[in-house]
């Protein structure tokens, strides 16, 4: 296997290449098209992944056995889930894919990376399977980056991974994992934003949500965000709730991430001015103008106040609303006229 096939670069990257880098990794490819600010980096394709998955069905089933488990059987599924993940993890890399990911974080030329899991199956616009894989944060080295890329492999027998599948009828043959490498923000401020509110479904606002430090505190629930509501087109905030934020997330000195305590000035104190509240707005509203729908988009601010994006995918709930027709769909055009007005005397 080359190191083309292995590795792709953001730069070279659309959203049609999702089948060889993920739902993440086309979409970080797609803004870096676009001009958004993204992190630099690679994904580790999903022709390594087939690769590495071919050596170990050589050995004994993997797509098999998860084909044959019933999802609601969750004793079984956690006794595959268990064994699975451990041979992904304990299995060494094929030298041609291990050597690749090395020479890539070499040119990537980064102190530390964040590693995170990226399915073909996942940020689809017709299911959301994001927040079911592994994601590894301020990766310090090289080497580490090898041992994350086989654990979020690993991940994708995760549990919850696998019920998802097997109760949403995916075939295996169809899964695979990519994983992106990306360089590490060291965030001031980090959280998500939503073009179209997730409450309500309006298209017409932009719902922002962030808290101190690395984002993964507002992912995790750990810490609730401050949030603001804003007109999409006039910028006006007509939503402020500055939560009381009692950590925040930040680098650890061996690599991963701890949890420090705010002082109580800080704690209540808005992690976002109104002017980078005005230039999330901006950016949001390209990024959706840019794929034509509603999106749920992930951005940290770094120490210097610049803004960058660390994914988008599509908003999957009220869409998927949207598209349900109000009433179902009768054979017979007369037991739907009578659904409509059954409940009427």
């Amino acid at each position: 296997m080359s190191a083309e096939t292995a590795v792709s670069w953001f730069a070279d990257l659309r959203i049609t290449d999702r089948p060889t880098v993920g739902g993440k990794g086309a979409s970080l490819g797609e803004l870096t098209y676009t001009g958004i600010d993204v992190p630099p980096g690679f994904v580790v394709t999903t022709h390594a992944f087939e690769q590495f998955l071919l050596a170990l069905e050589e050995r004994s089933p993997v797509r098999a056995l998860v084909e044959g488990l019933d999802p609601n059987a969750l004793d079984a599924v956690t006794q595959v889930s268990r064994t699975l993940r451990a041979r992904v993890e304990e299995e060494p890399l094929p030298p041609p894919v291990e050597q690749a990911i090395l020479d890539a974080h070499a040119k990537l030329g980064a102190a530390t990376v964040a590693v995170r899991s990226s399915a073909t199956t996942e940020d689809a616009e017709d299911a959301s399977f994001a927040g079911l894989q592994d994601t590894f944060l301020w990766v310090l080295d090289a080497a580490d980056t090898v041992h994350r890329v086989r654990e979020c492999w690993g991940s994708l027998y995760s549990v919850e991974s696998i019920t998802y599948r097997r109760k949403h009828g995916l075939p295996e043959d169809g899964v695979a994992m990519a994983v992106v490498v990306q360089q590490m923000v060291d965030a001031r401020t980090a959280g998500v934003m939503f073009t179209r509110s997730p409450t309500t479904g309006d298209k017409s606002v932009i719902t922002i949500e962030g808290a101190w430090g690395l984002g993964s505190a507002v992912v995790s629930g750990e810490v609730t965000p401050d949030r603001w509501v804003m007109g999409k087109i006039t910028g006006e905030i007509s939503v402020r709730d500055i939560s009381d934020k009692h950590i925040r997330q930040v680098p650890a000195p061996g690599g991963g991430i701890v949890d420090e305590e705010l002082d109580a000035a800080t704690r209540t104190a808005p992690s976002l001015s109104d002017e980078e509240l005005q230039a999330l707005r901006t950016v949001g509203r390209r990024v959706e103008k840019h794929y034509g729908r509603a999106q749920d988009i992930e951005w940290a601010v770094d120490k210097s106040g610049g803004i960058l994006l660390l994914q988008s995918r599509p908003e999957t709930v009220w869409s998927a609303r949207d598209a349900r027709p109000v009433v179902e769909a009768k054979a017979d055009p007369l037991k739907h006229v009578m659904t409509i007005f059954g409940g009427r005397r």
